[in-house]
């Protein structure tokens, strides 16, 4: 077993998870930050464990005609944007390569996934940023946490590089009236303070809304905020606040007031017109984007005649995409407010063959196709989570002629290609969109067709199979190892039942021998707050789960 702080030369062989290096030592696995295949460095052990172990660069010793210069001064402690020690085209090849390998691994499939499509000016692409907001050296800051904490790296002077330019003139309005007026920034330890992020959000026609989310609403000189940020921002149509009193992580509270302007703006994707409000989702790269739905709409195959189901269908952009050349499309969205804007913008945009119902899609669709509902062609769209499991043995029942799933997180569509590949699809089409560019995350979307019954075999399905959540290390943590990290990086004891909640809230399916009551009627503690939010960072750390994008 390798010794903290040891030192070997190592040469990197493969990229693992968020674009690390992997070495090997005597057959076990070395992850190291920031090394390139082909690459030969000196390596520290900072980390080991029994199976792998973490190392860092103490000296590079041949680099790669793949490294670059990393573009942004806070690159290394932001964490973001984990591609930037490469080229642009080394990135896209590796999001490839992560992709292919697990659909592979993991769904067990043998399809070739294709270059990934990237960005000719891969810059300023996003339309939305969400900045935490906390002192720093006695003035208050914005910027990004840091990766797996809750220290906040503050954004340079000119702002983010993937965002736009008038999302840093924005925040550095916020933080002048903050200064000015001695407003107080949100402490998370607390619960104290005033202000606890900053949202900005752009249109493709260079319109900007700026949601300040605060503690309370009666807020200290709030036209002086407006009008600091009418000076800042030429393109500003919006000031917002956002209340919200609750210790969570969640960003926006659901008491929205319009200070100045606006209370959504009006963007344009694929020829149609869309409501953004500050609790709309809507995609952060907008010319990525229009590529990503084209394919989508393209895998879907519709000739005019078909009935379509868009799961998770958010406003209803991908909906009413589809309804130009549907029959009839039925929109699922767990979210009221997104169905609200989804009912606006298929008025707004003069659709009126979809239809939009409020629930979560694991409980609607298998409710749809036991009274009758046989789709013809299947659109999903899931968080990184993936699909619940009754998602997917609905749509088996459902028998639609195609699926197509757009996913933002690849080892779940892995997993979900899988069952629905036992269940008698077979994955035709892939191809990966670089949406994020520079991040570790890509867009990807895959066509499954529906087989002949001669052409597979009906099986019955062990639930349980599906307990997949890899990190690229190729192995998940165990309890024993999440346990582990909790303790060193917080001091804190966690248990086994602990964890197996923090894993259900997540999505991560349970087998039914884990710490499951002895009765319906049993009651189990509940895992304390700072416990959750400790075991939450390990389960990011083993990539396990993903902080939204």
């Amino acid at each position: 077993m390798l010794a903290k702080n040891q030192c070997f030369e190592m040469t990197c062989d493969a990229f693992g998870q968020d674009a690390q290096g992997v070495c090997r030592h005597e057959g076990m696995a070395v992850f190291v930050p920031g090394l390139l295949p082909g690459e030969r460095a000196l390596v520290r052990i900072i980390k080991p464990e029994k199976r792998y172990a973490f190392g860092r660069v103490e000296k590079l010793l041949e680099k790669s005609p793949s490294r670059a210069e990393p573009f942004c001064p806070i690159y290394k402690r932001c964490g973001g944007c984990v591609c930037q020690h490469m080229t642009y085209e080394a990135s896209l090849a590796f999001k490839r390569q992560q992709v292919q390998d697990l659909l592979q691994r993991v769904g067990g499939l043998s399809i070739e996934v294709p270059p990934v499509w990237g960005m000719a000016h891969p810059f300023g692409y996003r339309n939305k940023g969400a900045y935490p907001v906390a002192q720093t050296d006695g003035a208050p800051a914005c910027g990004f946490f840091a990766p797996r904490s809750h220290d906040l790296v503050p954004l340079p002077e000119n702002g983010c590089a993937i965002q736009g330019e008038d999302s840093a003139r924005a925040t550095q309005a916020v933080l002048s009236w903050m200064r000015e007026n001695s407003v107080p920034a949100y402490d998370e330890q607390t619960g104290r303070g005033l202000v606890r992020h900053i949202m900005t959000r752009s249109t493709t026609s260079c319109e900007l809304m700026v949601v300040v989310v605060v503690t309370r609403a009666d807020i200290p000189k709030a036209g002086r905020l407006t009008e600091l940020l009418r000076a800042a921002v030429p393109g500003l149509c919006s000031v917002c606040l956002s209340v919200n009193s609750r210790r969570t992580n969640v960003i926006l509270g659901t008491d929205i007031r319009v200070l100045w302007g606006k209370a959504a703006m009006e963007d344009t994707l694929c020829g149609l017109r869309f409501s953004v409000s500050p609790l709309s989702f809507f995609q952060v790269n907008p010319q990525q984007t229009e590529r990503l739905y084209g394919l989508a709409l393209e895998y879907a195959g519709l000739t005019g005649a078909e009935t379509v189901v868009d799961a998770y269908c958010g406003a209803g952009t991908i909906s009413l995409l589809l309804a130009q050349k549907a029959k009839k499309v039925i929109g699922i969205e767990i979210v009221p407010e997104a169905i609200q804007n989804a009912n606006e913008n298929a008025a707004r945009n003069g659709i009126a063959n979809a239809e939009f119902h409020v629930g979560a899609t694991e409980e609607l669709l298998p409710k749809l196709v036991e009274n009758g509902l046989r789709p013809d062609v299947i659109v999903l769209d899931p968080p990184r989570k993936g699909c619940d499991p009754a998602v997917l043995q609905a749509i088996i029942a459902a028998a639609p002629k195609r699926v197509v799933y757009v996913s933002c997180g690849a080892p779940t569509l892995a997993r979900d290609a899988k069952l629905l590949a036992e269940g008698g699809y077979a994955a035709e089409k892939v191809q990966c969109v670089d949406m994020f560019c520079w991040t570790g995350a890509v867009e990807t979307v895959m066509v499954l067709s529906k087989l002949s019954d001669a052409e597979h075999i009906d099986i019955n399905l062990d639930m349980s199979e599906l307990d997949v959540t890899p990190a690229e290390s190729h192995a998940s943590a165990t309890y024993d190892e999440i346990k582990a990290y909790v303790k060193e990086h917080t001091g804190l004891t966690v248990s086994t039942l602990n964890i197996a909640q923090v894993k259900r809230k997540h999505g991560i399916i349970e087998r039914e021998c884990y710490n499951k009551a002895k009765s319906d009627n049993a009651r189990q503690p509940q895992c304390p707050v700072d416990k959750e939010k400790a075991i939450e960072e390990a389960l990011r750390f083993f990539g396990m789960i993903f902080d939204a994008i």
